[in-house]
């Protein structure tokens, strides 16, 4: 099993998207990157804790490549909006990739360069890439949030 980590807006719609594809074993909503030690979902939400909605995705590497993961995460947000996804915005909103190795950050590193050089986006994308920090899960109510409350992926 291996892990990666995607901010990508509200974590409510990622974790839907994550937990639809094929070899991934489990999703946990939380937050990373910021600098306040277990920091609550009211904590993220003032905008001063530095961390952003994640999920944290464990994975079969035999049967999706992290590649992959990268595709579904630059295909479910637009990497091109600074701190804000659609009606959400702040850091805690932003696109980021947090690596937990080598092989990862280089592939994400990639594929940014070819979308850009693919002209896949009107605008530069600006997706955050940085080292796996410190993931902190999420209250339970947020975890699989839209299989709680019957919505179907993809209408948040």
């Amino acid at each position: 099993m291996a892990k990666a980590d995607f901010g990508a807006g509200c974590f409510w719609g990622v974790e839907a998207a994550f937990r639809q594809v094929k070899g991934v074993k489990d999703v946990a909503v939380g937050y990373e990157g910021g600098t306040m030690p277990n920091p609550t979902y009211q904590d993220v939400c003032t905008d001063r804790t530095g961390h952003a909605e994640v999920v944290q995705v464990d994975y079969d590497p035999a049967q999706v490549k992290y590649e992959e993961l990268l595709r579904v995460f630059f295909g479910i947000h637009d990497p091109t909006t600074l701190n804000r996804q659609g009606p959400d915005f702040g850091k805690q909103y932003r696109s980021v990739i947090f690596f937990h190795d080598a092989e990862q950050e280089a592939a994400a590193r990639n594929l940014v360069a070819q979308l850009e050089s693919e002209g896949k986006f009107k605008r530069k994308i600006v997706t955050q890439i940085a080292p796996a920090a410190e993931f902190y899960r999420g209250e339970d109510y947020h975890q699989r949030y839209f299989e709680k409350h019957g919505i179907a992926c993809g209408t948040h």
